[in-house]
């Protein structure tokens, strides 16, 4: 906050031609003012410089006591007094009247107009007056909605504006009392009212509600008092000191208090609702949500409450979004959005700002030289009436509103004389810059009053303030140098342009480079911006750092900015280095990455060496730019990578792998690298992305979907042996690697090995992606259902397709059906498969269905017919020793021949004697 002396941001003086002396004012808007003075109401056309003209007159009832006007409505508020009796008028149709002595209709709140009268309501002035119970004290207008609120003894009466509509082309302006706040404890002396937000002030407190809506459209409520907020009973010391009474000798002074948000409830002020709306209308509030509660002390030293420790001058300020720094979006004042409200309240000699949306927190306190009469608050000023000036103070709304719209950006700290102190290095000079920076950026705030050509000077003046505030946070050493960053980014300065306007040279020779600078070049080379800086420039850069952030030097080097960086250099301040305080394996791939720039394959090769490769890998995590680079969005392997990728393949996965493990890559990032390092398209597979998805399965990361990733390795693995397709490159790890030391690969079942026996695969690379997807198939992970249908291009005509199909079927349990495939394709395998497969609760298959097809296949003779007798002697031999003699007797076929069942029949009966 800066007071501003001697200096208000007036375009021009208006004078006002008063016949009498003027005891009420109120603005009318942009073009109007009104006076009150005696029984009359004067208004008068402000329109430009010189001498304000009469516009019109009208007579009140009697000395005006209050007065408000409500820019949605176009109407004017008065609270009159006559014969100790007040009254409360609205005065609607008022720019129709064009004498005093002009007709006017005068009618009641709420009744409805008849028709034969309804048109003389068009072009002339109407006094609405809405009769209370109880005197009104004080009045606020809602400048969103129109709504008049007003305050009397322990109340708070809402009247809701709305408009009679007489036909297509005509409507009346009136009211509808629809609501009544009851408030306990505290008598209102000024009120403020916007968009169901509520300030009550009394002369020494302050309570801020806001009325909320039911969140059930169209619900009704009795008509009569409902209390929708609880006081809470407050805490011994508070309760005592609140219910102790004055007396002769005392003065009983409450302490002061001040309660956010909930905490307000506290207060002990009960908050009563009631609707008095009609019964058929929707009630538009039925909550009561508490903001504040803030009290004063009085002055202990008179007895009676002394002026100096009054309150005044209570408002609630709204910000509205009606333009944008960088859109050309246009608003008009029936599309604002609000963006922030804003509580102001005064004291004689201090004011207090509220923030009142979304949270709730004192933002400024303002100290005045001498005694106030008067505060008005705007979105970039505070004026405060003293007994002998007129005060400005510059305020943080529009900036804290700007904060909300852009929360990346700071505002709070915010053109023509700030080239002035472009060079300063001073907390003055930041200080006035923040100042003259809040005032444009306020000014853009609201960029549908601005012609285009001031908009074009307003926007250049802001980014021209943003380059000063960063040359001042970037000379500075403060606690916030780091504003630099943001401001240096509004100003659309690029790196290299701001890295122009630093002082390289120094007269002793010595360089010294503050922390904001380092801070802006430092986010600035991290954020792979598609800027190239030129190989002197790149080269200061290297100084600066190895001056100032030696740590950081490995990092910045293979930023894509700094792609221009001479190697000779980068090494050579590499070198120097001490590197005993941080990471001596980041400081070795550094070089050696700088050695491949230069073709010195030998001193690659030797740096390389210098580590092991877990610590390699660890050194990769430190820095993924030496592998991985983003460039106008795209992924770009390194010269790094590339080399790697024909030299270390292992190391490249593993380090890869370690960047996805500690969050430095994503998945997808991860895939789409390895297909642009191997130079394949979308829909093509390299064998190096294998081997990284085969490693993520040993390494069991544990944000990777693990059936996403077993998707992804069968539909390759299918793919291959359906195309009888070669992988690109050697894979880093075998079936038997795969099996000993991920527990995702189970254990191949022994009688795949004597199906796949049945016919010569002599191809290894076959074999070896086939032995990985039966042992993916095997393992304890898989979800079997999801493969099935992508099991289409391995046909079962082939003994590879034939054991997936089975191990499928077998793992789904359906036992039957692989029984009958394998005695039809492969009889051999049909005895191991049921020793291994058919156990515990399946255990009956041996004589519910392998016995019974075994014999019918025997019938039928065949080339086949040695095997199936084989298979039969096997499985009665396991029947023999499961049954009991009558059950065996039972499986075993009518026509068969009793010799040939005999041994099996004997062992049956002799093994309960044998046992």
């Amino acid at each position: 906050m800066v007071q501003l002396y001697n200096l208000h941001p007036f375009g021009s003086q208006e004078v006002v031609p008063c016949k009498l002396e003027p005891e009420r004012f109120c603005g009318g808007g942009r073009d109007a003012l009104f006076v009150a003075a005696g029984c009359k109401v004067e208004a008068f056309a402000v329109a430009g410089q010189g001498l304000c003209q009469p516009r019109c007159a009208f007579s009140t009832l009697g000395r005006v006591l209050r007065l408000a006007y409500s820019e949605a409505g176009d109407y004017l508020v008065a609270i009159e007094e006559k014969n100790k009796a007040t009254f409360l008028r609205a005065y609607v149709n008022w720019r129709s009247k064009r004498t005093e002595n002009s007709r006017v209709c005068i009618r009641m709140v709420g009744h409805d107009v008849e028709a034969p009268f309804s048109e003389t309501f068009r072009d002339q002035m109407s006094i609405v007056e809405m009769p209370l119970s109880e005197a009104p004290l004080c009045i606020s207008c809602c400048p969103v909605k129109g709504d008049l609120l007003v305050g009397c003894t322990n109340k708070l009466v809402l009247f809701s504006l709305k408009y009679q509509i007489i036909n297509e082309e005509f409507s009346i302006l009136d009211f509808e009392r629809s609501l009544i706040i009851h408030i306990d404890n505290i008598t209102p002396v000024e009120i403020s009212f916007c968009i169901g937000y509520v300030a009550v002030m009394s002369d020494l407190e302050v309570l801020i509600l806001k009325l909320e809506s039911d969140p059930k459209n169209g619900e009704r409520v009795n008509h009569h008092p409902r209390k929708t907020n609880n006081p809470v009973k407050l805490s011994e010391d508070i309760s005592n000191e609140t219910l102790q009474l004055e007396s002769d000798d005392f003065v009983i002074c409450q302490k002061p208090m001040e309660l956010l948000g909930e905490k307000s409830k506290q207060s002990g002020i009960a908050v009563t609702l009631e609707s008095t709306g009609l019964a058929d209308e929707k009630i538009k509030y039925f909550h009561v949500q508490h903001l504040l509660y803030r009290r004063f002390a009085p002055d202990i030293s008179s007895c009676v409450l002394s002026d100096d420790i009054k309150l005044h001058s209570l408002q609630l300020l709204p910000i509205y979004q009606t333009g944008s720094l960088t859109s050309e979006r246009k608003h008009s004042s029936q599309e604002k959005e609000l963006l922030s409200l804003f509580c102001f309240f005064s004291l004689p000699h201090v004011g207090y700002l509220y923030l009142v949306v979304k949270s709730v927190e004192l933002m400024s306190v303002y100290q005045y030289p001498e005694k106030s009469q008067q505060a008005v608050l705007t979105p970039q000023f505070l004026h405060v009436i003293t007994s002998n000036n007129l005060q400005c103070y510059t305020v943080r709304c529009s900036a804290a509103a700007a904060r909300e719209e852009d929360p990346y950006v700071d505002t709070t700290l915010k053109v023509d004389y700030s080239n002035t102190y472009k060079t300063a290095k001073t907390q003055s000079c930041i200080h006035l810059l923040s100042e003259a920076h809040l005032l444009v950026r306020a000014a853009l705030m609201d960029a549908s009053q601005l012609e285009p050509g001031e908009k074009a000077e307003l926007l250049e003046a802001f980014k021209e303030s943003c380059g000063h505030l960063g040359d001042c946070y970037s000379r500075l050493d403060t606690q916030y140098s780091h504003l630099a960053l943001p401001y240096y980014k509004m100003s659309g300065l690029s790196m290299a342009e701001v890295l122009a306007r630093v002082d390289w040279a120094l007269e002793d020779g010595a360089q010294k480079y503050e922390r904001g600078l380092i801070f802006y070049i430092n986010h600035s080379l991290y954020e792979n911006l598609d800027e190239e800086l030129s190989e002197e420039l790149a080269a200061k850069v290297v100084q600066m750092f190895y001056v100032a952030e030696p740590k950081q030097l490995p990092h910045i080097l293979y930023s894509p900015s700094m792609k221009n960086i001479d190697p000779l250099t980068a090494i050579s301040y590499l070198r120097k280095l001490d590197t005993s305080g941080f990471s001596s394996v980041l400081v070795t791939l550094t070089k050696a990455a700088m050695a491949l720039k230069m073709r010195d394959l030998d001193m690659h090769r030797n740096e390389m060496k210098s580590h092991s490769e877990m610590k390699l890998v660890c050194g990769f995590i430190l820095e993924p730019r030496l592998l991985i680079q983003q460039r106008k969005g795209q992924i770009v392997p390194t010269e790094f990578a590339v080399h790697l990728k024909e030299t270390q393949p292992g190391l490249l996965v593993a380090s890869v792998l370690g960047l996805q493990k500690n969050n430095k890559i994503g998945i997808e990032e991860a895939d789409s690298f390895f297909k642009v390092l191997c130079g394949k398209d979308e829909d093509t597979i390299p064998q190096l992305l294998v081997d990284f998805w085969e490693a993520q399965l040993v390494a069991c990361l544990p944000d990777v979907v693990l059936q996403e990733l077993f998707f992804k390795l069968t539909s390759q693995y299918i793919w291959r042996l359906s195309k009888r397709q070669p992988p690109d490159t050697t894979p880093l790890r075998t079936s038997e690697d795969l099996i000993n030391t991920c527990s995702h690969y189970g254990l191949i079942s022994p009688w795949v090995n004597v199906l796949i026996s049945s016919e010569s695969l002599a191809d290894k690379n076959y074999m070896e992606d086939l032995s990985k997807l039966q042992s993916l198939i095997c393992g304890p992970s898989f979800d079997i259902a999801s493969i099935i249908p992508f099991l289409e291009p391995l046909s079962e005509d082939t003994v590879a397709g034939l054991s997936i199909h089975v191990l499928c079927r077998t793992r789904l349990e359906e036992y039957e059906r692989c029984i009958d495939r394998l005695l039809e394709r492969c009889p051999e395998a049909v005895i191991p498969y049921a020793n291994h497969e058919l156990k515990e609760e399946n255990r009956t298959l041996w004589w519910k269905k392998l016995l019974p097809e075994l014999c019918q296949r025997i019938k039928c003779g065949g080339e086949k017919y040695q095997l199936y007798l084989s298979s039969l002697k096997e499985t009665l031999s396991v029947v023999a020793v499961e049954l009991q003699l009558r059950d065996f007797l039972n499986v075993l076929p009518e026509d068969g021949t009793a010799a040939f069942f005999l041994p099996y029949l004997l062992y049956c009966s002799r093994k309960k004697s044998l046992t």
